[in-house]
């Protein structure tokens, strides 16, 4: 029987544009040298997706990436 207390993963391909990885990598490299600890893409992306379930953002009458990243943006001021 599967441990309950286990949450099962998905593996999430993903295509990124180059601004959008140096961002992460900028991300990565301020967490090493301010803290010593590493953080991989998987670490920071999780982080981003749990700060939206954490905002409560849905995608209710978004119909483009622009309109989302709006109600994003709406729901980090509202916090």
């Amino acid at each position: 029987m599967e441990n309950l207390t286990h949450k099962q993963k998905h593996k999430v391909v993903t295509f990124l544009d180059r601004e959008e990885v140096e961002f992460l990598d900028k991300l990565k490299n301020d967490a090493l040298f301010s803290t010593g600890h590493k953080l991989s893409y998987n670490d920071i992306l999780k982080g981003l997706v749990d700060l939206a379930i954490d905002t409560g953002l849905d995608a209710q009458d978004v119909d483009s990436v622009e309109k989302l990243e709006e109600k994003m943006l709406k729901k980090i001021k509202e916090t």
